[in-house]
């Protein structure tokens, strides 16, 4: 019999991890069989016997793979199939499943190498903040469309939002784009009614249910549309599953782990009952989804229309809310009983938990990563560039099991990758890998060999004390430069210190740590209006169009300019570590679309990005 450190290897649990201070910390027993219970697998089952082929493979479009095997048979992904024996033929690309010997392949056909796009750069705007207090309401579709026209007419290639998965429209606090409901269905609160003038914070729980009760409205006038009927014909039962969820989340609650037992299984006999009983309100939440994916598909054309070469920049979630649609609809696809998390660092001394169900790399692999492609599709059914948030999760996955400490779980690396360049080469896309954090050996070259993009953010690129910032030309090629994200400071707010001001105020660091922060950042400041005084011409080095001129001058294919440093503000939209304290994702900009497209602020960020050579076409 197998000693659990042998199981726990086999299934890909790491043993021991160094952490961000160089620590190594050892994976105990107790987390190893955590983990062994959460991906499905028993302490004592016996080893898998010695296969006839590996699980996966991996060829370039009109090769033949490299196998022999004895009489085979290939399921290929359009649905036709093939047999024979002895050598395989060439290959379309996609992802085939291969039999022989008892045994299945699955044979992921890749390009080797995603194309990298024009150099070029692009603006990023908070969806749900598009709408400034004077309008109110919610951000939607419609302002994504108007400000991706505007930021066109400026030279933007791209248009970058946060995530805009299916959320709760039961819960309306959980508003969080990066705990979704469901990542292949899109949220329906971005869908465009008329709002109320309000205050800087957009209360949700307000305008959630406002929102709802307006397109209810307007689905008992336009519900029997004839082009709604067939699009939900050709949506087939994963929409019709989806909109159950929603209906059943009306009658008993938001998460599906408190419902009555029956209802927590989707094939039960009873969820099918209250399907029937509940039809108007189903029908209704499968309308939404045709509203969004048209509201989407016209923001998407109207990019392009405007001449934007890549159009919206969309962000993949890292995981899925654990009992929320997705989770109640693929039950077996995800690992229960951990969270996805992050090992111990600087802003999270005792590691963090993101209550996020991971996917299960034993079942992801069992099914030829269908869910994952399926995920990527559908995102790239409307993306020009995607984002993969924490792609770090390609490499290994820190899983946190309930009541214990976490621990790293390989994934198949090379398998995900492969298929986020079939689904990115059937679209044209361009992807980016979020690659910030603890990076493990050898991630990096995977994404750059890939052609997949990762992230650089120039208040990180420097050495040394006082700090020594990394030049331009030093910056690699097959990135996407920024000068933060939504998780750190604005350019301003940077400047200040202020996200040390409120980490103070609030209680997460302690007074007598803050005033060294403070001289550490005056330190930086000082090292980065250095460098930016050999690009930034007459600017005052504390202007953001400082900060723009060195990003612009870098060799990264792409650059991100942050709305808030357009519109110059000092606060940024999300304080990692804080749920009540920070008023995350609900704050609103100070302009609209139309006004941020003809703002001094981008059209400085435009100018120095053309001077630079960064066009949108």
């Amino acid at each position: 019999m197998s000693t659990l450190d042998d199981r726990a290897a086999r299934a890909g649990i790491l043993s021991e991890y160094r952490d961000l201070f160089g620590v190594w910390r050892e994976t105990s027993a107790e987390t190893k069989a955590a983990l062994l219970a959460a991906l499905g697998l028993s302490e004592t089952d016996p080893p898998e016997p010695e296969r006839a082929l590996p699980r996966w493979h991996i060829c370039e479009p009109g090769d033949a793979p490299e196998l022999t095997a004895p009489p085979w048979s290939i399921a290929y992904e359009d649905g036709t199939e093939g047999e024979g024996q002895g050598p395989l033929p060439p290959l379309p690309l996609g992802r085939h499943r291969l039999a022989a010997g008892g045994a299945v392949c699955w044979l992921l056909v890749a390009p080797a190498r995603l194309p990298l796009p024009a150099r070029s750069w692009g603006l990023m705007v908070p969806l749900a903040g598009l709408r400034p207090a004077t309008v109110g309401g919610i951000g939607g579709y419609g302002d994504l469309a108007r400000m991706a026209e505007g930021a066109a007419r400026q030279g933007a290639s791209f248009l970058g939002i946060n995530p805009i998965h299916a959320g709760f429209p039961a819960d309306p606090g959980a508003f969080s784009p990066y705990t979704p409901s469901h990542r292949r269905r899109f949220a329906s609160v971005y869908l465009d009614t008329d709002g109320a003038p309000g205050g800087d914070l957009i209360d949700f729980g307000a305008e959630t249910p406002a929102r709802m009760a307006a397109l209810e409205v307007r689905f008992a006038a336009e519900g029997d549309d004839p082009a709604f009927a067939a699009w939900r014909a050709e949506q087939g039962a994963g929409l019709d599953r989806f909109a159950t969820y929603q209906a059943l989340s009306e009658r008993f609650g938001a998460y599906w782990d408190t419902w009555p037992v029956a209802y927590q299984t989707p094939d039960d006999p009873k969820v099918a009952q209250a399907a029937r009983e509940m039809a108007d309100r189903v029908d209704f939440h499968a309308w939404l989804q045709f509203q969004a994916e048209t509201a989407l598909g016209a923001a998407r054309d109207r990019a392009a229309g405007a001449g934007m070469a890549l159009g919206l920049y969309l962000d993949l979630a890292v995981g899925t809310h654990p009992h929320g649609a997705e989770t109640w609809e693929d039950r077996d696809t995800f690992a229960f009983g951990a969270s996805l998390g992050a090992p111990p660092d600087a802003f999270a001394p005792q590691g963090q938990n993101w209550q996020l169900a991971p996917f299960n790399p034993v079942k992801l692999i069992d099914t030829g990563f269908e869910a994952l492609a399926a995920t990527l599709r559908q995102q790239l059914r409307f993306a020009g560039a995607l984002r993969i948030d924490h792609i770090l999760g390609f490499e290994r996955a820190y899983l946190v099991p309930d009541g214990l400490p976490g621990a790293y779980v390989q994934m198949p690396r090379d398998a995900m990758l492969a298929v986020a360049r079939i689904e990115a080469a059937r679209a044209g896309a361009v992807i980016v890998g979020e690659d910030l954090g603890v990076i493990p050996d050898g991630l990096q070259q995977a994404l750059q060999d890939s052609g997949i993009l990762g992230c650089r953010l120039a208040c990180f690129e420097h050495r040394e004390d006082p700090p020594v910032f990394k030049r331009p030309e030093n910056y690699d090629e097959s990135v996407i430069a920024s000068f933060t994200t939504h998780d750190l400071p604005t350019w301003k707010g940077w400047r200040e210190g202020r996200e040390i001001s409120v980490r103070r105020d609030i209680g997460l660091t302690p007074p007598e740590h803050a005033q060294g922060m403070f001289d550490w950042r005056g330190r930086e400041v000082s090292g980065f209006d250095w460098l930016s005084g050999q690009f930034r011409g007459d600017a005052p080095p504390e202007s953001a169009e400082a900060m723009w001129s060195v990003l612009a001058a870098t060799r990264s294919r792409l650059v991100s300019v942050q709305v808030e440093d357009v519109l110059g503000l000092s606060a940024q939209p999300n304080l990692p570590g804080t749920v009540t304290e920070y008023p995350n994702w609900r704050q609103r900009l100070p302009a609209g679309p139309d006004e941020i497209a003809a703002s001094e602020g981008l059209t400085s960020a435009a100018r120095i990005m053309g001077d630079a050579g960064r066009t949108g076409t």
